[in-house]
């Protein structure tokens, strides 16, 4: 399945520099806790201070539940959170309390995938 979902980064040069510079080095237990979890593609786009981050999952092995929980379970999937959490911050839709927010999709050329609910 895919999924499309926004966050912002704070506004400042250097922080977006340093974020993108992690996103090229990301975290090899980063790496391994989305492939436990199902993911199967993982792309970032920005523009200005918006991502959009769109994920292929499978969904037999992809529990978003489980994932968090596991993360929070970690040490180091926490400590790269926090660091991420530096850069990062809500767009105005967010809902209090999450980061990423499911886009909807309203158009697909393919027509070989309908939209789906977010999440």
């Amino acid at each position: 399945m895919e999924h499309c979902l926004l966050l912002d980064l704070k506004e400042d040069p250097a922080l977006i520099d340093a974020y993108e510079a992690h996103h090229r080095a990301v975290w090899p237990e980063v790496q391994a806790h989305l492939k436990a979890h199902g993911v199967l593609g993982m792309r970032i786009y920005r523009l200005g201070t918006r991502l959009c981050m769109v994920m292929d999952t499978d969904d037999q092995h992809h529990d978003p539940a489980a994932m968090a929980a596991e993360a929070l379970a970690s040490p180091r999937l926490r400590e790269w959170e926090a660091l991420m959490g530096r850069f990062q911050q809500a767009t105005p839709w967010t809902v209090p309390g999450t980061k990423w927010t499911p886009a909807t999709r309203i158009f697909d050329f393919s027509g070989l995938n309908p939209p789906s609910e977010p999440g």
